[in-house]
């Protein structure tokens, strides 16, 4: 199932992909995206982190734990943009 910009932890997370069954070894996807601020941001690379930061640091994962999704099936994914340019990472 695709959830957008729901209330996860302490905050709104861009996308969440939930796994239809309530398994635990059924994978979980948390997704951020950023536009590079120039002002913050030396890099793509650093607004990627940012994301993926944001993910962590506002527990956007508490929905899928508290489904039974295990920690290690839970994966978040940061998509940084400048222009044309996309990078993402996951951790």
């Amino acid at each position: 199932m695709i959830r957008s910009n729901g209330e996860g932890g302490m905050g709104r997370y861009d996308i969440m992909l939930l796994p239809r069954k309530q398994d635990n070894k059924m994978p979980g996807i948390v997704m951020e995206f950023k536009v590079r601020n120039v002002k913050r941001e030396d890099t793509i690379e650093d607004t990627v982190r940012v994301a993926l930061a944001q993910i962590e640091e506002r527990q956007y994962d508490t929905i899928l734990l508290e489904m039974g999704i295990a920690k290690d099936c839970i994966r978040h994914y940061g998509f940084a943009f400048e222009g044309k340019q996309v990078l993402i990472e996951g951790a």
